[in-house]
């Protein structure tokens, strides 16, 4: 799978509404078949900042991602939201699913 993980830091003005203004690329993202997630989440030591983590299934379907409509508006009406560009981690990984942390594993679970 390809694994991504970026950080984007929003304009403060935004930062309380930003999973509203990337509600629609997100659905349309997790629409797709390729996609095996993509999620958000808020920095809890600083506010202005979400961390993206998504995979897609293969090349093939991370490349689908990149030319789809809802990426190409994404790259036009996201910026304005932004303090500074994302930064970004793009891995291929062997697997298609998150792994178990056995170093924290619960008892009696998996």
């Amino acid at each position: 799978m390809i694994f991504i993980t970026a950080k984007f830091r929003v304009l403060p003005e935004h930062a309380d509404r930003f999973i509203e203004i990337v509600g629609d690329f997100t659905q349309a993202t997790r629409d797709e078949p390729g996609c095996l997630w993509f999620d958000w989440s808020r920095s809890v030591a600083e506010p202005t900042e979400y961390v993206l983590v998504e995979a897609f299934r293969d090349d093939e379907a991370g490349a689908a991602h990149v030319q789809s409509e809802h990426f190409k508006q994404a790259r036009r009406t996201l910026p304005p939201y932004l303090a500074e560009t994302p930064r970004i981690v793009n891995a291929t990984v062997p697997q298609d699913d998150w792994s178990l942390l056995g170093e924290m594993a619960v008892p009696g679970q998996g």
